[in-house]
């Protein structure tokens, strides 16, 4: 597959999942780093959230844990909660992933991600979780 082609790809993967805040943080880059810009499009969406063994709620799932145990992603957490919900996550399937979390990667970086849903759930007027569990 050529270039334009894994680029073109990732564009489609990007639209089914996101509601233009991806867009806007590659594009936000693209003026510093044109090629980083690329990649992202081309390699994560194209080559790596386009693989057909995963779903893509359930590659949001992986991505959601992985963001909250890095610690210091916030920003791109926050996409990701808000691709998640676009990917079929419900707000309960969001939060008990970062609640499990806690148990790998500590309490304070499962807070941090608790946080970070919060701002995404308000942004789209969207109820916090019944904690009935």
């Amino acid at each position: 597959m050529s270039r334009e082609e894994r680029y073109a790809r990732g564009l489609e993967v990007m639209r089914r999942i996101d509601t233009g805040e991806v867009r806007e943080a590659v594009t936000s880059v693209a003026d510093v780093s044109p090629e980083l810009a690329h990649q992202i499009i081309a390699w994560a969406y194209g080559e790596m959230l386009a693989r057909p063994v995963l779903a893509p709620r359930d590659r949001q799932l992986v991505t959601l844990g992985m963001l909250a145990a890095l610690g210091g992603c916030e920003p791109q957490l926050e996409l990701h909660v808000g691709a998640s919900l676009n990917a079929g996550l419900s707000p309960e399937e969001v939060v008990e992933a970062l609640l499990q979390s806690a148990v790998y990667c500590g309490m304070p970086r499962a807070l941090n991600a608790a946080a970070v849903a919060r701002k995404v759930f308000a942004a789209r007027g969207i109820a916090a979780p019944d904690p009935a569990c």
